[in-house]
């Protein structure tokens, strides 16, 4: 029996066992297998393991989504992660090249998947407040929402999540160094029905000021001098 003579629940079932590539190629093979690469049933959970990924035609962005992770394990989270004065010229050009990848797909997300339910974002350095402010905003439905290990975030989300996380039961911020202790006590007060996780961000030591990083650069400078 030949697979394109199975019939499309049988054949979505199938699909649903491949990855993001072999789902790809498979579509490639003949008509009916694209229709079911192309079924919005398909892509209710989409799973990134690399900012790499997200520029791929290898998945489909719709109403369907519900549950989405961007998950960077990789020593590469710690370069982009890491205070501008710190990197060398390799560095930064590496994080440059990433620094709107992962903001600009989410905010493909707000415009694409409106009834989005989980979001998981964990290495994400790049990721602003403004973007998971109108994740906030366009997804209305959303229930959980886990960020770990991203820099950029401050009291700026705790404070979007307050005013328009209606919805939300699950909120994590490990590792989020920008968080503070009265941004997390805010929302415990405002919100007491969110579960909030926030492992070592208001005891991690936050991003110096820009005064200070300069002073800390020019002193760095000078021992290199030295």
């Amino acid at each position: 029996m030949h697979i394109t003579q199975l019939n499309r629940e049988c054949l979505l079932h199938l699909f649903s066992f491949l990855d993001k590539n072999s789902r790809k190629n498979l579509a490639k093979t003949c008509h009916k297998l694209l229709e079911v690469f192309q079924d919005p049933l398909l892509w209710s959970l989409l799973n990134f393991r690399s900012p790499v990924e997200l520029k791929k035609d290898n998945f489909l962005l719709g109403p369907a989504l519900k549950y989405l992770s961007i998950c960077w394990y990789s020593e590469r989270v710690k370069v982009c992660n890491i205070e501008d004065w710190m990197k060398n010229s390799f560095q930064k050009d590496f994080c440059n090249r990433h620094e709107n990848t992962v903001n600009d797909f989410l905010l493909d997300v707000c415009n694409r998947c409106p009834n989005l339910l989980s979001l998981t974002l964990s290495g994400c350095g790049h990721v602003t407040d403004d973007c998971i402010l109108q994740v906030l905003k366009n997804c209305p439905n959303l229930k959980s929402l886990k960020l770990e290990n991203c820099v950029r975030i401050t009291d700026h989300t705790l404070e979007a999540v307050t005013l328009h996380g209606g919805s939300l039961r699950t909120l994590h911020v490990d590792f989020c160094r920008n968080v503070t202790q009265a941004g997390l006590d805010r929302v415990r007060q405002k919100c007491p029905s969110v579960m909030l996780s926030a492992e070592r961000s208001a005891n991690m030591i936050p991003d110096s000021k820009p005064e200070k990083k300069l002073m800390l650069e020019k002193a760095s400078r000078k021992l290199v001098q030295l």
